[in-house]
């Protein structure tokens, strides 16, 4: 078991590294300034796998979250952070992003199921991540939910990232039973169902919490 202040040492020197990467695309006027928001979005994402790996104790996960969180309320008037919020941004994204964290991790760090904690952060971070982007791109059959505009190139990229995330992550953690493929594939539609109706932010709070205990109570009925 390696000593408490080695893990906290690892997950700051990947935070580190994923802000610094985040900061010289930044920096770089060639480069959409949407990919260093994407950069930090899902880098910072991955740290819960360093948390599930290192096995972490829970109030360090719940602790840092509270800290995030703190600090994204503030960003929202002072320039804390650059390039991923700026002030009088009209989103709380960075905000549930904070509290999804931490609650998932207050939810299941402590009954030593990390995988579903893990399973909600990664199709927030990489499925949300990754369907903005190929939106954006490549999204030429739009699609309108109110006054929420979204693509089916992106949505689709939700579902299939969000589809594999989940039969990866529980595969790995609990086994390839049969009933996985498809319980999987009910946790992506799902997570793809919450991304498409949410605005301001609230699909970062709406599809981890949502992904997560829908896999984990989909889990104890057909696993």
């Amino acid at each position: 078991m390696l000593p408490l202040w080695i893990k906290i040492a690892v997950i700051v020197g990947w935070l580190a590294a994923v802000g610094s990467l985040a900061e010289l695309l930044r920096r770089t006027k060639r480069v959409d300034q949407e990919i260093p928001r994407k950069v930090v979005h899902i880098g910072t994402g991955n740290v819960i796998l360093w948390a599930w790996w290192l096995q972490t104790p829970t109030w360090l996960g719940i602790g840092a979250a509270v800290l995030a969180a703190i600090a994204a309320l503030l960003s929202y008037r002072f320039p804390l952070l650059p390039g991923i919020d700026s002030v009088g941004r009209h989103s709380l994204g960075t905000f549930f992003y904070a509290v999804s964290v931490g609650g998932l991790t207050a939810w299941f760090w402590p009954s030593w199921q990390p995988q579903y904690a893990a399973l909600g952060i990664l199709i927030m971070t990489w499925g949300d991540g990754l369907a903005a982007l190929v939106g954006q791109n490549y999204g030429r059959h739009p699609y309108q939910l109110g006054t929420i505009r979204k693509s089916w190139e992106g949505s689709l990229a939700m579902a299939l990232v969000s589809w594999g995330l989940c039969i990866g992550i529980l595969g790995l953690s609990q086994g390839w039973s049969g009933p996985l493929w498809g319980l999987s594939l009910l946790v992506a539609i799902a997570a793809t169902g919450l991304e498409a109706f949410s605005t301001l932010g609230v699909d970062n709070l709406t599809v981890p919490l949502g992904s997560a205990a829908l896999a984990y109570w989909l889990q104890q009925w057909l696993l």
